[in-house]
C-alpha cells in the first residue's frame, strides 16, 4: 500500500466515523430498545400463556414460538416489508423492522422467561399457597422476583445480540449503522476498510452494553445498587 493510498483510507475512515456512529445512535440503538421492550412484554404474555392451564391459549403461544424460532429473521423481515404490500398492507421501513424484531425476540425471550419461572422450586409455590396467597400473589411476590434475577444474563445477551441483528434492517432500507457504512463504501470504493470500521463500531456498542449488563447482574446478585 502506497503512502498516498494509506493517507486516503485514513481520511475516509476519519470522516466516516461520526456519520456511522450517528446512524447507530439515531436508528440502531432506538430500534433495538423499542423492539426489546415490546418483545419483552410479548415474551411475558407468551410465557404465561404457555404455562397456563388453558389448552387453546397454551397451544397458540407454542405455535407462535415454533413459527418465529423456526424461521430466519431475515425472511420474517422480508415478509413484513416486501410481502404484505401484495395484500394491500404497506409498512414503512422502521415500523416494519420494529414489528419484525419484536415478534422474533418475543418468541426467543419467552422461552428464557418460561425456563426461569420453571427453575424456581415448586416448594416455594406450595409454601406461598399455605400462607394464603393466591396464584397471582405467589407469582408476583415469590416467583417473579427470583425468575427475573435468573433471566437477566440470558436476556442481556439477547439484547446485545439484537443490537447486532439490527444490521439486517439495512435489507429493508432502514438507514441504520450498517446501511450507512454500505452507502459510504459505495461512494468511496473502499468496502473492506469501511466494513471493518462498521464492525469496530458494533464492537464498541457491544462492549458498553456488556459492561452495563455485568453491573446489572452484580446489582441483583448483591441486592444493592452498584
Amino acid at each position: 500500500m502506497t503512502p498516498e493510498r494509506a493517507e486516503r483510507i485514513i481520511g475516509i475512515l476519519r470522516d466516516s466515523f461520526i456519520p456511522i456512529v450517528e446512524a447507530g445512535l439515531k436508528y440502531t440503538i432506538p430500534l433495538s430498545l423499542i423492539a426489546f421492550v415490546l418483545g419483552l412484554c410479548l415474551a411475558f404474555l407468551t410465557a404465561f400463556a404457555r404455562l397456563s392451564q388453558v389448552g387453546p391459549l397454551s397451544l397458540l403461544a407454542a405455535l407462535y414460538v415454533w413459527i418465529f424460532r423456526g424461521t430466519p429473521l431475515l425472511v420474517q423481515l422480508f415478509i413484513l416489508f416486501f410481502g404484505l404490500p401484495s395484500l394491500g398492507i404497506t409498512l414503512d421501513p422502521f415500523p416494519a423492522a420494529v414489528i419484525g424484531f419484536t415478534l422474533n425476540k418475543g418468541a426467543y425471550s419467552s422461552e428464557i422467561i418460561r425456563a426461569a419461572i420453571l427453575s424456581i422450586p415448586k416448594g416455594q409455590r406450595e409454601a406461598a399457597y399455605s400462607l394464603g396467597m393466591t396464584k397471582w400473589q405467589a407469582m408476583r411476590r415469590i416467583i417473579l422476583p427470583q425468575a427475573v434475577r435468573v433471566s437477566i444474563p440470558p436476556l442481556g445477551n439477547s439484547f446485545i445480540s439484537l443490537v447486532k441483528d439490527t444490521s439486517l434492517a439495512a435489507t429493508i432500507t432502514v438507514a441504520e449503522l450498517f446501511q450507512k457504512g454500505q452507502q459510504i463504501a459505495a461512494f468511496t470504493y473502499e468496502p473492506l476498510w469501511l466494513y471493518i470500521e462498521v464492525a469496530c463500531v458494533y464492537l464498541i456498542f457491544s462492549t458498553v452494553l456488556s459492561y452495563l449488563q455485568s453491573r446489572l447482574e452484580r446489582k441483583y446478585e448483591r441486592g444493592v445498587a452498584v
